[in-house]
This record gives C-alpha cells, sequence and structure tokens, in this order.
C-alpha cells in the first residue's frame, strides 16, 4: 500500500517547484564572459544606435528624446548584468519578458493609429528591447544580440535621415564594431584576457585606424559607382500622421504670411500675416515667404530673401517643384482668375488610405512616373509643391483642393514636420514631337491663356515680330518660337538688382523691354510669357522651386526659400505644357525626368574633378564615359525588365547571366594569360624560366612564401616533392642563383626542355 502511494505522488513529485529547479540546475550553464572591454565596447555601439535613431528622427518629425533615458538605462543594465553574471537570474528573467511583451503590446497600439510609416514605432520597440535586454547579458552571445540590435537600429536611422548629422554617427558605430568584432572574435578562440589587462595592449590603436580608413575609403568608392535605380517598388509611401481640420475648407484662400495681414486676395480671401509685403503697389519683398504664392502676385516689390532651408525632398528624378500657375497678366503682376472656392475642386480621400487620385491630362507624349517624398522644414504656405503632372498624393489631411491650374491646396499651412508623397506622371520633352504640334489649339486655352491688356498689346506684338523677324533661321513652330525668344531675352537683357519702383499706370512689361532693358529674375519670365501671347501662343507663368541643392550622402535635395522662382509654361495642342526658362545665368530648358540618374552620385564626383582639367581633355572623356553609362545603364535596366516578366523571364534573365557569367570568365582568363606572357617576355631568360617553374608548382599545390629564398624552397619541395621533380627544381634553382648573384649563364634550353617534359608527365597522370 506504501508503494501504491509513492506511486501516486510521483507524478506530483515530478511536476512540484522543486523538482523544476532541480531540473534547471542540472542543465549546463554556458560560461559568461568575462571581458569588461568587450562589454565596453558594445554598450558603446548600441549607444551609438539608440543615439542616431534619435537624431535621425528629429529630420522627419519631432525629436524623440528617447536617449535621455534609454542610453543611461541601458548602461545601468550592463553594469548590473556584469555584476551578476555568475547567477541565474531568473527573477529578472521574469521581469524582461512581461516587460517585452507589454512593448510589444504598446507597439501594436501606435501600429494600428499610424499606419502610413511604421519605422519610428519599430525603432522604438527595438530600443525598448535593446534595454530590458540589457539586465541580462551574461554571455558572448548575449551581447551579440545587442549588437545586431544596434546594427538594427543603426538601418533604421539610415532610412530616417535626410541631413549628414548620421554621418559621424555611422562613422562612430563602424569605428566601435571593428574592436568589438576583434574582440568577439578574440573570445571565441579563448583569448580573452584578464580583465584588468590595459586596453592598448588589446587594441592597437593604429591597426584599427588603418582598418576604418580602408573601410570607409571602400564604402565611399562603393557608394559613388554604386547604380541608382527608381526606388519606391513598394507603394508604402511616408506620409507624417493624420491632421484634424476643424471647420469648412475655403479652397479659395492661400495662406501666404509673406502679405500683410488683412491684404485682399482679389478673389475674397483675406491673406497674409502681421507683417508683410502689399498686395498693390511699391513694397518689400518678405525676408522669409516668396511672394509668388499666392492668387495674386505683385511684381513691384524690391529687396532678397535671406536664405533658409523650407524643405526636403528625396525623388527619382530632379526637377521643378512646381507649386502653382497664373492665367491673368494684370500689368504690374499676375492673377489666378479661377480660384473662387466654387471653381476650385475638392477632393476627399478613404480614411483607410493617405491616397489622393488627382485629375491629370490625356496627352500623346510619353510619359514617366516619378516619385517625390517631400519633408517640410520651415513653415510654407497651404499650396503644395509637387513635380508636374501629379496624379496621386498621398497627403495627412482628409481633404484638398485642385485650381484650374493644377495647383494643389491643403485647408492648412504647410508646418515644419509634415512629411507628404506625390506620383507624377511627368512627360517627356521630345522637341521634334513638340515642334510637329499644330497651333489648333481649345477654345478654353484660347479664352484663358492669350489675355493681354489693350494698351501694350500692339506695341508687344511690334516688338516681338521685329526680335523674331531676326533669327537667321526661319521660325515656322512654336516650340522653336518660343526657344528662340527665350534665348534671347537671356543674351540681350540684363537682371537690375537695383531697379526702380514701377509708377502707379507704368506696365511692368513695357518697361522691361523698352525703358531699363531688364528686371528682376521673374520679370523675365513675365516678359516671355507675354510676349508669346502678343504672337498667338498661348503661356502662363508658373512658381515654384528649383531642385535646390543635391546631398549625395543623404539622398535629398536641400531646398531653401532662395530656391523660389517663376518660369514660363507654353502649351502644345495635345502635348500639354512645357516650360521655358529665360533668366540669365539659368538652363533654357529645365532638367528633363528622362536624364538616366543611375550613375547620378558618380556623375556629380566627375563634374567637380572636370573643373580641374583642361576642356579638350574633359570633352573626350565625358564622350567616352557616357556612352559606356548609358550602356551600362540600358543593359542593367533591360535585364530587370526581363526578370519581373515571369517565371519565364526569371528563367530566361538566369540563362542570360549564367551565359555572360562564363563570357566574362573565357574574357578574364584569355587577358589573364596574355598579360602573363607578356610580363615574361620583358623578364630575362633565367629569371622568365624561374617564374614559370614557380607558377606551375602553385597550381599544383606548392606555393613558395615571399620571405623564402630559392634555396629554402627547394629544401621545401624535397620534402613534398618526388626525388625527379625535386631534383629538376633544385637544378633550375641553382641555375637561377648563378645567374642572378653571379652572372652565370646556364644551359637554359636542356632546363627548359626538362621543364617541359615534367610538365606533361603530370598532366598525363592527372
Amino acid at each position: 500500500m506504501t508503494s501504491i502511494n509513492r506511486g501516486k505522488r510521483r507524478p506530483q513529485e515530478f511536476f512540484s517547484l522543486r523538482a523544476i529547479r532541480q531540473r534547471l540546475a542540472q542543465i549546463p550553464k554556458e560560461p559568461p564572459e568575462e571581458s569588461i572591454l568587450l562589454r565596453v565596447m558594445v554598450q558603446a555601439l548600441v549607444s551609438v544606435g539608440i543615439i542616431a535613431v534619435d537624431v535621425a528622427a528629429a529630420d522627419v518629425t519631432d525629436a524623440l528624446g528617447i536617449s535621455l533615458w534609454a542610453v543611461p538605462v541601458s548602461a545601468v543594465g550592463a553594469v548590473w548584468s556584469h555584476t551578476r553574471r555568475h547567477k541565474r537570474n531568473i527573477p529578472i528573467k521574469f521581469c524582461i519578458a512581461i516587460a517585452m511583451l507589454g512593448s510589444l503590446a504598446a507597439f501594436f497600439v501606435r501600429l494600428l493609429g499610424d499606419r502610413n510609416d511604421s519605422r519610428l514605432a519599430l525603432a522604438e520597440l527595438l530600443i525598448q528591447l535593446l534595454v530590458f535586454h540589457s539586465f541580462d547579458i551574461p554571455r558572448r552571445k548575449d551581447l551579440g544580440y545587442s549588437v545586431v540590435i544596434g546594427l538594427i537600429l543603426m538601418g533604421v536611422a539610415a532610412t530616417l535621415s535626410q541631413t549628414l548629422w548620421f554621418a559621424p554617427l555611422a562613422l562612430a558605430f563602424v569605428a566601435l564594431a571593428i574592436p568589438v568584432m576583434v574582440l568577439d572574435y578574440r573570445s571565441r578562440l579563448g583569448l580573452t584576457p584578464h580583465p584588468l589587462r590595459q586596453a592598448s595592449l588589446e587594441l592597437p590603436p593604429r591597426q584599427v585606424g588603418r582598418v576604418l580608413v580602408m573601410i570607409v575609403a571602400l564604402g565611399l568608392v562603393i557608394f559613388a559607382v554604386m547604380p541608382r535605380f527608381p526606388g519606391y517598388q513598394l507603394r508604402t509611401f511616408p506620409v507624417s500622421t493624420p491632421i484634424d481640420f476643424d471647420g469648412q475648407f475655403d479652397g479659395s484662400t492661400v495662406i501666404n504670411p509673406g502679405y500683410a495681414e488683412g491684404s485682399d486676395d482679389g478673389v475674397g480671401g483675406v491673406v497674409g500675416g502681421s507683417m508683410g509685403s502689399p498686395r498693390t503697389g511699391p513694397g518689400d519683398v518678405d525676408r522669409d515667404f516668396y511672394y509668388g504664392f499666392s492668387n495674386q502676385i505683385n511684381m513691384n516689390l524690391r529687396g532678397e530673401m535671406v536664405p533658409k532651408v523650407v524643405m526636403r525632398v528625396r525623388s527619382q528624378a530632379e526637377g521643378f517643384w512646381r507649386v502653382m500657375a497664373f492665367d491673368r497678366y494684370t500689368g504690374q503682376g499676375w492673377q489666378v482668375s479661377r480660384s473662387s472656392d466654387e471653381e476650385i475642386e475638392k477632393l476627399d480621400r478613404p480614411s483607410w488610405t493617405f491616397r489622393f487620385n488627382l485629375p491629370w491630362s490625356v496627352t500623346l507624349g510619353e510619359r514617366r512616373e516619378v516619385v517625390q517624398s517631400f519633408t517640410v522644414v520651415s513653415d510654407l504656405p497651404n499650396l503644395i509643391p509637387t513635380l508636374y503632372e501629379a496624379k496621386e498624393l498621398y497627403f495627412p489631411t482628409r481633404q484638398v483642393g485642385v485650381d484650374a491650374e493644377g495647383a494643389l491646396r491643403s485647408p492648412v499651412p504647410l508646418s515644419s514636420g509634415v512629411t507628404y508623397t506625390v506620383v507624377s506622371e511627368v512627360p517627356y520633352r521630345d522637341r521634334t514631337q513638340l515642334r510637329q504640334s499644330a497651333p489648333d489649339y481649345p477654345a478654353d486655352i484660347f479664352q484663358n491663356y492669350l489675355q493681354l491688356p489693350e494698351a501694350i498689346a500692339p506695341k508687344i506684338r511690334a516688338e516681338t515680330e521685329r526680335i523674331l523677324a531676326r533669327s537667321e533661321n526661319p521660325l515656322t513652330d512654336p516650340y522653336e518660337t518660343a526657344l528662340y525668344l527665350t534665348q534671347y531675352l537671356k543674351q540681350n537683357y540684363r537682371v537690375e538688382p537695383s531697379l526702380p519702383f514701377f509708377e502707379d499706370n507704368e506696365d511692368m512689361v513695357d518697361a522691361f523691354l523698352f525703358k531699363y532693358q531688364g528686371g528682376y529674375p521673374d520679370h523675365f519670365s513675365t516678359t516671355l510669357a507675354v510676349m508669346l501671347r502678343s504672337v498667338g501662343i498661348p503661356a502662363r507663368l508658373v512658381a515654384g522651386y528649383a531642385p535646390g541643392e543635391f546631398n549625395p550622402f543623404t539622398g535629398y535635395y536641400v531646398v531653401r526659400n532662395t530656391d523660389a522662382f517663376a518660369m514660363t509654361e507654353v502649351y502644345f495642342n495635345k502635348y500639354g505644357w512645357f516650360a521655358f526658362n529665360p533668366i540669365p545665368g539659368m538652363e533654357a530648358v529645365p532638367s528633363s525626368a528622362e536624364e538616366s540618374q543611375t550613375f547620378g552620385v558618380l556623375r556629380r564626383l566627375w563634374n567637380w574633378v572636370a573643373g580641374w582639367l583642361p576642356s579638350p581633355v574633359v570633352g573626350l572623356f565625358e564622350s567616352i564615359v557616357d556612352v559606356f553609362l548609358n550602356a551600362v545603364g540600358w543593359a542593367i535596366a533591360q535585364l530587370t525588365a526581363l526578370f519581373n516578366r515571369g517565371w519565364v523571364g526569371v528563367l530566361a534573365s538566369l540563362v542570360l547571366l549564367t551565359l555572360l557569367g562564363f563570357l566574362s570568365w573565357l574574357g578574364w582568363s584569355g587577358l589573364s594569360q596574355w598579360r602573363y606572357r607578356r610580363w615574361l617576355s620583358k623578364l630575362p631568360p633565367p629569371e622568365a624560366l624561374y617564374q614559370q617553374m614557380l607558377k606551375w608548382l602553385s597550381q599544383q599545390g606548392l606555393h613558395k612564401s615571399p620571405a623564402e629564398t630559392p634555396l629554402e624552397f627547394v629544401q621545401k619541395a624535397y620534402a613534398h616533392q618526388p626525388m625527379a621533380q625535386a631534383s629538376l627544381i633544385e637544378a633550375i634553382s641553382h641555375a637561377y642563383v648563378r645567374w642572378r648573384y653571379s652572372g652565370h649563364t646556364p644551359d637554359l634550353r636542356s632546363l627548359r626542355q626538362s621543364l617541359h617534359q615534367l610538365q606533361k608527365r603530370s598532366r598525363r597522370k592527372a
């Protein structure tokens, strides 16, 4: 009976807490990591990763400030973990597991509330897990987990960063990663020194510095030559958190703080700030805001803006960041004549997506899809810059407006930190097609884009016809006419920084052509638009931003308020609007989307080098490199297109890559053989024979170290080769030594024959 009761108690004993503890105690425990230096370096490494996320997040949103608590708490955890590295710490492990589950739940809650961009939520989750994990890192393997999380954090920071502030942190991470890998490898080999040994004996700074320089140099070279293919293959675009707008959206109002408060915008919308420029009459340009972003612009303003960064743009192609266009010329400015609230098309997006489907024109010309992501750095008016012509907008408000000129309007001003994405169908600029465009314009084009004040129309038309008559070649189409007038204004008129104010009834274009022989930069574009209208070519003024300064390390265009200017857009029947820029010092035809950006960084690097070389050398080298890079880019694009055509395309791509690899191997082998034979032909015959022998022996597995003398190599040959072969090696080596140091001429013919016979016998055995 007792035995039966004991048998019944056994399952209870098996599952008792005491039994579980005994079984846990029987599990072999991995030895803890004893190297204090490795722990310190790993902690510094992950701290850099945490700080990098904080710094990069400030570029796209408000600073997280997570490093202010995460870095010191993780350091405390690392110290705690080291002091208790020989204990099991079961309660601590349970607490860490509970905290991690809580962080994971918070992550999913945030993910549901902010579906557009999960990078920051993921980064915060990883940092929280890293901090919790820092309280239990006794083993080298646990330190390795921390290093991996630090590396992931650096990757997240790299995708968020828009400035060069990330660069020193990346450099610091690499500088710390080198000794971490060295110490980790030594620990794996059991070479970990005593904790009190000096770090200088373990990691010579000179060697670490050399490795760091090599890594950075190699990384920069790879970065420069790496092709840039169109990104955004996944349709998850960066957009800032939703913006709630209370009240009714009035699409007619443009909120530009650059104009004085209470000034009328011409259609009933009150815009502006407490200080600013007058909407009509003489005045000063606002120091921060461009005067051309409004329903009505006043070109009787003087002065300059103070440069400051207003936004950063990541785009698949360089372009003019178009803000708005104007159809009515007023004599001293421009106006959007169809900008009442009823004439603004308002668009709503669904609650489950940030995408607006925008109206866009259908033309005969070829187009290219270009994705742009804008991050606002300084407050801007409620106008949304895009690359013409936008078809999709990913924006944080529930409504946007589109006016008759294609400008996008937001219910609220674009404040610092706002991020949005635009997908545009950018038309290719085919000069041949545009020249063939017939001047049969639709009725609405005639009605809105040929308007001129009656007082100046005859005079401007006469002057325009006189200028066109001076062309050496007949101008038979609107495109060549527009291009000729653009070049003429650039070459024959000048920018006048000290231009006086216009009188009340004085026309700006009339004063530009006949009185001052020039004007402000935007006056050139206005003059071109008016001259084209005078000879029956539809034109309008378009205002926006130049591409800005491209940062090759971040991939962003840095746009300043001083990059804002106006160009002239000309309408071509069935092909749409195309811009011309008559401002001196700028390209007459803006950059086109069809220009290859695959090797854009390498091209910019070459432009810097070319500034130091003579022009003929630059021209020759550029022609050769352009042909090569275009051919490589075309080949890669064709291969990518073939790879995306289903299974048949994948198989065809693999076969083609295999064939190319085989042909490349054949070519490289032939080139290597040719170079080797050419090198041998330049050597003295005894040395050439000796080098032939060394290469053949190397192929057989017997390598000569650079530190070995020929006679030492002979001794090694006797130890590893048959007697006959070792004797021949000795004969050739002694002949080489006697020739080299005594000037004795050996019997090369017999030695060469013996070597060839030995090689033949070796091939037969193989």
